[in-house]
């Protein structure tokens, strides 16, 4: 497990900034409107209120927090990727601190709104760390597991199971802040599926003169082959390649400069992939 100065560095910087963001998310719009967000942090809160409510006992955010990520980081470790791991583990312990040790802050009492951007923050924040290749930790490493493995975006499977904790607030503390949770795990939810596309697929369908260079470009880029088709314009009845690839979210991008470089006049189509089965190449996660 090496050690990149300013890739790691940067790393480390984004974590510290998305940890301060997550726990003035919480000490702010997440206290304020009462709500639930879901996951470790949604749960860690419902195990706070419950015990202050019915136990008159005050647990301190960052106790609750880790002793709920244990199992996750051993996933995390076991299955995922230790680099990966370890600063997710940096995020989660900062996040707590932070969370502690901030002072609360009313910025509005409106709790649609408390929940729509709330939910927003939330979600740019775990986007971040994904994107960084770390997570905030909880019900993300489970879905990352699984998302690997089934080679589908299972983000909505946290959202479901977010559902369930906030179904059991609801029947503890009332089903008003339970119900403008799940809209607060929505927003988040849409903000994920718009910022992080790694398990998302793109089909792309190519039509150039180029279809061996454009096939070298995909996989130059992407690591990913492509199956060269032969076909004929009906326009000018001239011979042409159909280059068809399936790649990720993430390097959709990356791919179509490429392409356009090899052949500034290609005629490509991008279609979104609902499903797959077969050999997909995955980059590995540290």
């Amino acid at each position: 497990m090496s050690f990149d100065l300013k890739k790691d560095g940067k790393r480390i910087v984004v974590i510290c900034i998305a940890a301060l963001i997550m726990a003035v998310n919480i000490k702010t719009f997440v206290r304020t409107g009462g709500l639930y967000p879901g996951g470790a942090t949604g749960l860690t809160i419902l195990i706070q209120r419950a015990a202050e409510s019915f136990l008159n006992i005050e647990l301190p955010y960052t106790l609750v927090n880790l002793i709920l990520n244990a199992v996750p980081v051993y996933i995390g470790f076991r299955f995922i990727g230790k680099k990966f791991t370890l600063y997710s583990c940096l995020m989660i312990l900062l996040t707590s601190i932070f969370t502690d040790i901030i002072p609360a802050h009313v910025i509005t009492y409106d709790t649609l709104l408390i929940s729509i951007f709330g939910g927003m923050i939330n979600g740019f924040v775990i986007s971040v760390c994904l994107i960084m290749n770390a997570t905030t930790g909880g019900t993300d490493f489970i879905s990352i597991y699984l998302s690997a493995k089934s080679g589908v975006d299972s983000w909505n499977v946290v959202l479901g199971f977010n559902v369930v904790i906030i179904s059991i607030a609801g029947l503890l503390f009332g089903w008003d802040k339970a119900l403008y949770s799940i809209i607060f795990q929505y927003a988040s939810t849409q903000v994920l599926h718009v910022l992080y596309k790694r398990y998302q697929k793109q089909t792309l369908f190519i039509v150039t003169n180029k279809g061996k260079e454009v096939c070298e470009a995909i996989y130059e880029v992407s690591n990913h082959g492509a199956t060269i088709l032969d076909g004929t314009g009906s326009y000018e009845h001239e011979e042409r390649n159909i280059i068809y690839s399936v790649v990720s979210g993430e390097e959709s991008k990356k791919v179509l400069s490429a392409v356009k470089q090899v052949d500034p006049a290609a005629f490509v189509n991008v279609i979104k992939t609902a499903e797959l089965s077969g050999r997909f190449y995955q980059k590995p996660t540290e």
